[in-house]
């Protein structure tokens, strides 16, 4: 028998577009986020998804750490950085994850009950880990690649924060800072992140693990949404 002869790499257009072609697999389309962008979640709803987010925004620079710890690229590694100091702040009291407090406030959670993850369900606690436990032991390209839903996001972000203000009286703009700072970070973090892939990920094999490895992080999101739905109908 003739060995079989490896599939010849995707051109740069179609791998893009592979990749851009998930964009209907994003949590933006999940039943939770209609709700949501409708002005129909309860206060109580909007409580168990914020304090539920707060674990997947916690764990985001422990993701982002564990890339850069399997990337033997230097350039690569100090551009990553940035999204490690995006999330964690330069001190405390600033960054990413501060803002996202400031959100679980608005909706009417306390500081603490937040922080030591009381309201975490179990099915986020498990897709979360699964995300970070992916960006461990994976190849640090298929990890990036992972990230790439910054492609889909930015549009949601500015919805999101239109449809918040207007359907929901005691959310002010200031409370949604999370979103109005990271809308402009994002879409240059997607730009920056589809490069990388792109020049990393050069033969068929690794192009389709970074299709696999998107279409996981579509999964791990969806997951979320669904536990936090169950779990807001549960209480």
């Amino acid at each position: 028998m003739r060995p079989i002869e490896p599939k010849p790499p995707m051109t740069e257009q179609a791998f893009v577009a592979a990749l851009k072609g998930l964009s209907h697999r994003y949590w933006g389309t999940h039943p939770f986020h209609h709700r949501m962008h409708a002005g129909e979640l309860t206060e109580h709803e909007l409580r168990v998804w914020a304090a539920n987010r707060w674990y997947y925004q916690r764990m985001l620079p422990q993701k982002d750490a564990a890339i850069i710890s399997n990337c033997p690229l230097p350039e690569v590694r100090r551009q990553w950085l940035d999204r490690i100091v995006y999330h964690d702040g330069r001190a405390e009291g600033e960054g990413g994850a501060e803002r996202w407090l400031r959100l679980c406030s608005a909706v009417g959670l306390d500081r603490e009950e937040v922080l030591d993850e009381r309201h975490v369900a179990p099915g986020v606690r498990f897709a979360v880990d699964a995300y970070v436990n992916f960006a461990r032991t994976r190849p640090w390209a298929e990890a990036v690649a992972s990230g790439l839903t910054e492609m889909f996001s930015g549009h949601l972000m500015r919805r999101r924060v239109g449809d918040m203000l207007a359907r929901y009286e005691w959310i002010r703009s200031e409370d949604l800072a999370y979103f109005t700072n990271r809308i402009d970070a994002v879409s240059g973090e997607g730009e920056e992140t589809l490069a990388i892939v792109v020049a990393h990920c050069v033969t068929r094999e690794q192009q389709e693990a970074a299709v696999a490895a998107l279409s996981f992080k579509c999964d791990v999101l969806w997951s979320m949404l669904t536990a936090i739905e169950h779990a807001a109908a549960k209480q």
